[in-house]
């Protein structure tokens, strides 16, 4: 595993929907994810840094589906104990029509991000790596599943309070094994 100039990608999967804005985690500190050969977890504070940039918010990874952004204040993320934590507001596209629909289906995989780790930003510890200052540069929802299982997708429906305790409730989704 290179650091220092190759983009990586985790997955998450915590959702809630409000109206047309989406919010959850997407990422959660100290949680394991396997990676293929090395378990890999993220200490608190690794995103304290990168929380200044322009991040992006995409479906599945696609630039050519861009949902919002830091800059324009449509996607705000913020660094608490728990991990990532963003609030995004959907655009009237057809990426966020889709991305709105299957929020409040429960059908969405979850969270994801794009990151870089900078030189002296990671450890290891013989198989275990841990995450200590990433460059972030995107945050996805995604369609398939998470690498870190310790997350949920919850939704919240304002507009049908009789729903809305039926949509709060968590789905835990099973770590995929490669």
């Amino acid at each position: 595993m290179t650091t220092g100039g190759d983009m990586e990608r985790r997955s998450f999967t915590e959702i809630r929907t409000a109206g047309r804005r989406i919010e959850g985690y997407a990422a959660t500190f100290n949680s394991e994810a396997r990676m293929g050969g090395f378990v890999e977890t993220i200490a608190p504070g690794a995103f304290r840094g990168a929380l200044a940039g322009d991040v992006l918010a995409m479906l599945d990874h696609d630039p050519g589906k861009v949902l919002g952004r830091t800059r324009s204040g449509t996607l705000r993320l913020t660094e608490d104990s728990r991990g990532l934590a963003f609030s995004l507001d959907l655009p009237d596209t057809q990426a966020g029509r889709d991305v709105l629909a299957l929020a409040e289906r429960d059908d969405l995989g979850g969270m994801s991000f794009g990151f870089m780790v900078p030189q002296g930003g990671d450890s290891w510890n013989g198989e275990r790596r841990t995450l200590r200052t990433v460059t972030l540069k995107e945050i996805s929802v995604v369609s398939a599943w998470p690498a870190y299982p310790d997350t949920e997708i919850a939704l919240r429906a304002l507009r049908h309070s009789v729903d809305a305790d039926r949509r709060r409730r968590a789905l835990i989704l099973a770590q995929v094994n490669t």
